[in-house]
């Protein structure tokens, strides 16, 4: 039996996205998100429990302030104490994980969604997906941009409105676009 558009998506190799049951799956996330983000004024308990409804872990003592944005939920597992500020956007086709105490400032991008580099491959509406890792206790900035495939090691900076394209050691801090491990 040949594998479905979402096991091939979960795989990390070339899918479509079109496809009905990536679909259903993204209305789904759609309509709770839509139900979250008007959440904004709830308790911590509240916001939490809503949380832990569609994504695949959610830590003791996370925070998601609202507006939060992400392909379908599942594939994000959130350690204990993370926080993600206000308008944080997760592509998540793939695994993201962010370890205990992560911060993330608002407005930052987890993009674990990717496109082929070839324009027939491309115009096919072919995607695929990298694992987004972040470690624990690691503080990413305000705007700043994570690409498809990259791993923060524990303890690492990255400062706002970074671009991300490579590995970030852990204790490195890194900044720029594209971001630089810095002294």
């Amino acid at each position: 039996m040949a594998p479905t558009e979402k096991q091939k998506m979960l795989a990390g190799g070339f899918y479509d996205a079109s496809d009905a049951e990536l679909q259903a799956e993204h209305r789904a996330a759609r309509q709770w998100m839509a139900r979250y983000n008007a959440m904004l004024g709830h308790a911590p308990a509240e916001l939490h429990a809503a949380l832990a409804e569609r994504l695949a872990a959610v830590g003791e003592g996370t925070v998601v302030r609202p507006p939060f944005h992400c392909d379908y939920g599942f594939n994000i597992r959130l350690g204990a104490g993370v926080f993600l500020n206000f308008n944080c956007v997760i592509l998540d086709v793939m695994e993201v994980s962010i370890g205990d105490r992560t911060q993330i400032g608002p407005g930052a991008q987890i993009l674990a969604a990717d496109h082929p580099r070839d324009a027939a491959q491309r115009a096919a509406g072919l995607e695929f997906g990298r694992p987004v890792r972040i470690g624990r206790d690691v503080w990413i900035g305000a705007g700043a941009i994570i690409l498809p495939g990259v791993t923060i090691g524990d303890g690492a900076l990255v400062g706002a409105g970074s671009v991300v394209t490579r590995d970030v050691p852990a204790g490195a801090t890194a900044f720029g676009n594209p971001a630089r491990i810095r002294g």
